[in-house]
């Protein structure tokens, strides 16, 4: 399986349209590879609070039909990353979109975990509730975004939904980024499943983002990682790889304690 991650620079300079139109023909240039990847809520900027409100968007708002029609173009899966959604009771979310070949929105995944404790997305926007999984041919992707990196317990139970690509779009800071590449692995290791972490380029609302998208193995090796600017990383992947990695070390049958385990 063929994947590219698009780590897409934010610039405030350029409009949200024109960005929308530019990574929509980034997109179409990925045509031959199986899965494309973009960042965490790069319509806009991770960090851009302010243009929150103004800026959200339904489902099948300007971002889907660009989104929509570059997977067709490109024949190919598409995780677009995330968008400012705006949901039929005016809530605002962070919301993934994934298409399939064919242009069809076919799972949506809210961000459980919301960054900023008393200020920015934790506040203006509401929580997603549901794990995700994506069946794509020979894998099952599991969704998270950005900040669910920090909290191991969401990315076991889509282990336990039958994950084993776990894809990761983020807007992360760079004055935090050996945590973005110690906890891509981490989550990889322990899960002993594919990690795909696409992170933007660029400054949101004057925060410097740390770039470095990171694609890891089961065995918890970097496969490929960018630099700090816009740039595509294309790597292969083994489908089969984790279920032998699980068969050769089966440290998940071993597990004891579960996301339904009692607490005292």
């Amino acid at each position: 399986m063929r994947a590219s991650l698009i780590q897409i620079a934010v610039d405030r300079d350029e409009s949200i349209d024109s960005r929308r139109q530019r990574v929509a023909a980034l997109v179409r240039e990925q045509r031959g590879a199986d899965l494309v990847v973009l960042p965490e809520l790069w319509p806009v900027g991770a960090f851009a609070y302010e243009s929150f409100e103004a800026e959200a968007e339904p489902l099948d708002g300007p971002t889907h039909d660009a989104m929509a029609k570059a997977a067709s173009d490109a024949g190919v899966w598409l995780h677009a990353g995330s968008v400012v959604e705006r949901g039929h009771e005016g809530r605002l979310y962070n919301t993934s979109l994934v298409y399939s070949p064919d242009g069809r929105l076919v799972s949506v995944y809210r961000k459980i975990h919301r960054f900023g404790f008393d200020k920015g997305e934790a506040v203006m926007m509401a929580a997603g509730e549901d794990l995700v999984t994506v069946r794509l041919p020979g894998t099952t992707l599991g969704l998270a975004t950005c900040y669910d990196l920090r909290f191991p317990e969401l990315f076991r139970g889509l282990v336990d939904a039958g994950a084993e690509v776990l894809v990761v779009p983020a807007g992360w800071p760079e004055r935090r980024r050996a945590h973005w590449t110690l906890l891509a692995r981490a989550r990889a290791v322990e899960n002993q499943a594919y990690v795909l972490a696409c992170g933007t380029a660029g400054t949101h609302a004057g925060v410097e983002q740390a770039g470095h998208s990171i694609v890891v193995d089961p065995w918890g090796e970097v496969l490929v990682e960018a630099g700090a600017a816009e740039e595509i990383l294309t790597v292969d992947l083994d489908p089969a790889k984790p279920s032998l990695t699980r068969e050769q070390f089966p440290a998940l049958k071993d597990r004891r304690l579960g996301l339904d385990a009692p607490r005292h």
